[in-house]
């Protein structure tokens, strides 16, 4: 993460969907990074695990305040799995920054999904901060069928897919994958010297 990729977002009201995976590789937190570049975050958006990564595997996350910077934290695991108009009417730009190990049945890719419907609705911008998939050398398994779709498998894709976040943001529009094939403002901000091949 680097000064260029908050250039044109210290005048806009910045949401964030983050967890303990959204740090720079000197370990310091996408909020604390945005906060040095006078960016003003309005409001966490937490995945599964919740927002600290503290949470078991299914277990409920609770809309709430994060006691140590004091924004609001709403989840996007319990009830509510998709950001309601209400929850995004002040927000520009949304952020998403998670890291995942490219397994279907994993659900941050289907916060993705509702993260970037729920943007398409309410014409907001969505950056997808783009992460090393561990995974990403290796494609694997069936691919789902469609009745069997669920917030653990939402795509027809195969077990292991071998994608990172920012190029299943990208298949997810390219596919019409949103309610009624709405398709999403993204931009996707690219790691460097990414190759799939590294494990």
């Amino acid at each position: 993460l680097a000064m260029e990729e908050f250039s044109g977002l210290d005048r806009k009201n910045v949401g964030v969907v983050v967890n303990h995976t959204s740090i720079d590789q000197n370990g310091n937190y996408l909020i604390a990074l945005a906060n040095d570049n006078d960016v003003q975050i309005k409001a966490v958006f937490a995945p599964e695990h919740g927002f600290r990564g503290k949470a078991d595997a299914g277990e409920k996350i609770e809309d709430g305040k994060d006691p140590k910077t004091g924004l609001p934290v709403i989840s996007l695991y319990g009830s509510n799995k998709k950001p309601k108009p209400e929850q995004l009417k002040d927000i520009d730009v949304l952020i998403f920054d998670l890291q995942d190990v490219g397994a279907r049945f994993y659900t941050y890719i289907s916060s993705l999904h509702y993260v970037m419907e729920a943007c398409a609705e309410n014409d907001i911008q969505l950056l997808v901060f783009d992460r090393p998939n561990p995974n990403g050398h290796y494609v694997d398994g069936p691919i789902l069928e469609k009745e069997y779709k669920s917030f653990v498998g939402m795509h027809p894709i195969p077990t292991v897919h071998g994608l990172t976040m920012g190029e299943y943001a990208k298949m997810i529009n390219g596919e019409n994958w949103l309610k009624d094939g709405i398709s999403c403002n993204l931009e996707v901000i690219k790691m460097s010297a990414y190759d799939h091949q590294k494990k």
